[in-house]
């Protein structure tokens, strides 16, 4: 019980509260501007970027819930309110009775088409337009670099 904490310095605490700062006001700005512009949930987008980013358009449930860090629970339920508003179908697997997939429908594409080039508008206005390329890159750098410790840790 007598360890000793190794407390953040005010230098470290200053640079990791306005990291979380940040990343809350960037998600809160984007989500709002979304909603309004494209009446679409951040959620809805996030889902329908990660379909079409493959070629298919189609990405197994688990597949999808691991990408965006979400519990299978929540997965589903998301997935479900989605099919019901026509943006994504379910479509479950031939091969493996307990797997699915997510299918992005024509709705779906329309709706992330036409959301897109104003969600990359509202980034570069609240966030790139803000940053030196130097310090984007070095940005990618540490959060890949992080990213890849926390992969190394959860294994």
């Amino acid at each position: 019980m007598g360890e000793t904490v190794p407390w953040l310095t005010p230098e470290e605490q200053y640079a990791w509260r306005s990291l979380l700062r940040l990343q809350k006001r960037l998600e809160a700005r984007l989500s709002r501007l979304l909603q309004a512009e494209s009446k679409m949930s951040i959620a809805d987008f996030v889902v329908l970027v990660n379909l079409t980013d493959v070629p298919d358009g189609r990405k197994r449930i688990l597949d999808l819930a691991r990408a965006l860090e979400w519990e299978k629970s929540r997965m589903s339920h998301h997935i479900a309110r989605m099919a019901k508003r026509g943006t994504v179908a379910r479509d479950e697997c031939a091969e493996d009775g307990r797997g699915a997939f997510v299918v992005i429908t024509e709705a779906g594409r329309a709706a992330i088409e036409a959301a897109a080039p104003r969600h990359v508008a509202a980034v570069r206005a609240v966030f790139l337009d803000h940053v030196t390329q130097a310090e984007l890159r070095t940005l990618a750098q540490i959060s890949e670099r992080v990213v890849c410790r926390l992969d190394e840790g959860a294994s």
